[in-house]
Formats: structure tokens, sequence, C-alpha cells
């Protein structure tokens, strides 16, 4: 399916076959990389976009939270994000991003090829169909995340050695702040595996725009802790970020040998 409202030509000559869209601390991905142009109906993207080539593929790159992480979740532009990957060409779309886990099964440092979202944000541009002039537009959503894409993540990371768990179930909530203890209790009790600030709609718009999405999780704390083990403490934008920084690398590792795959 294509975007339909304001859809805009092409602003660079630039093409890419693979896409990432960095999470929390995650704004660099190849040294050797051209930055281009891509202006979109929906705005500026979060931050340039950067395009070099691994193994023989293209692969575009941004910072969703902006080079300098000026741009808290509520605030991001997916929807100028995402259109500026499909602008690009590119034929699949990773998204990782930072998570707190729900469940003691899940630590600080783990990796989730997630399968499914629960989405509890609110005012967000959510979609690119503004208005069904030409029609209703009701993209179907059951899977959001590409079966094919996932395969390959789980694939790489078996061959690197990496574990990372094969399924799961992010809760989007609205951020910036984090959970309370009540929040927190509901989500687990639920069944849900992981909390974040931004998979949705980001997978949702990559679907509209007829994109293949997968979400690759990295687990950087335990929300509000564990009630058993009063030793894991809630989480703090503190050790987010130094969680973060010190798995960037496994995270960059698996998504560069996934896009080489991807000629």
């Amino acid at each position: 399916m294509t975007v339909p409202d304001r859809r805009e030509p092409h602003q660079s000559s630039e093409t890419a076959d693979v896409g990432v869209i960095g999470g929390s601390g995650f704004t660099h991905l190849l040294d050797a990389a051209e930055e281009v142009d891509v202006s979109t109906a929906w705005g500026d993207p979060s931050s340039p976009v950067t395009i070099g080539t691994v193994g023989g593929a293209r692969v575009a790159f941004l910072a969703r939270h902006g080079l300098g992480h000026q741009w808290p979740p509520h605030r991001v532009n997916y929807r100028a994000n995402v259109d500026a990957m499909r602008q690009l060409g590119v034929r699949a779309l990773f998204g990782p991003f930072a998570a707190g886990s729900l469940t003691p099964e899940l630590g600080p440092g783990d990796l989730v090829v997630v399968d499914q979202f629960v989405d509890r944000t609110h005012g967000r541009d959510d979609t690119f169909h503004d208005h069904f002039h030409d029609g209703p537009k009701h993209v179907s959503l059951a899977d959001p995340y590409d079966t094919e894409l996932r395969a390959l993540l789980l694939d790489v990371a078996s061959e690197q050695g990496s574990a990372v768990r094969d399924g799961g179930t992010v809760v989007v909530v609205n951020g910036p702040r984090f959970s309370t203890r009540a929040e927190s209790a509901w989500m687990a009790s639920q069944g849900w595996h992981l909390v974040n600030m931004t998979q949705a709609p980001e997978a949702t718009l990559a679907v509209e725009a007829g994109l293949r999405y997968a979400g690759l999780g990295l687990v950087t704390d335990r929300d509000v802790g564990v009630p058993d083990d009063p030793g894991a403490a809630p989480v703090t934008q503190e050790a987010v970020f130094e969680a973060f920084e010190a798995n960037i690398h496994r995270v960059r590792n698996l998504l560069l040998a996934a896009a080489a795959r991807l000629t």
C-alpha cells in the first residue's frame, strides 16, 4: 500500500535497499556514509539521513530522537521518518529500540525480536491516512512485524553467537516518564514482555507505507524493578543510556550483518 495523502516525489537522487531508524543513544551506523537531503510532506525527519554500503546493500540510517536526542518519544516525527525511508526506496526497515523488561526472564543486555505490540500511546500522528477522499484505507495489522525479516535477524544472531529471544510483545507507552509501580504490575499481568515508547506508531506507519518492518528490542532495565528482588532498582534515565551504550556494538553488528543479506 502506498502513502495516499500528500505524497511527493523523491527529493534526492539517492536510493537505498535497507533502512535503519536508530533508537536511544543510537545516532551513528556507518563510518563511510554520505548525508542526503530528504524532505517530506509531513515535515523534516528527526535527523539527517546518511547512506552507505554494506556487503553490496545500500543502507540508509537516521536517528529517531535526533543527533542530540532532542526529540522526546511523543514529539518524534514518525511520519516524516518513515516516509523518508519510503522515498529512498528501501525494501526493508529495521527499528532497534531500548526497552524495559516486564518479565524476570529478560534482563539488561538481552535482545528480543518482537512479533507483537500493544499501543498505549495518545496524541500522536499515527497514520498517513488523514482523509478518505480516495476511499477507505484500513490497513491489516494482525501481524505488524515482517516474518522474513524477523527470521533473518534470528539466523544472523545465531551465527554471531548472540542470544536473542524469538518473539515477544512490546507495550508502547507515551513517555517521556517511566511507569508507576501499578502501571508496570498491570502491564506484566497482561503477559506482555517489554515496555517501550517508540514502536508505535513507527511500526504501523511502516506497514501503511508498504515497507517490511522488524523491531529489535534491547533490554536496558527492569522497569520498576522485580517484586521478589529488592536489589533490582527502578529504572533511571542514566541506567538506560548506560546499558544501551554497553550493548550498542551488538545491535549494530547484528543489523549490519542482516542488511548485507538484503542485496
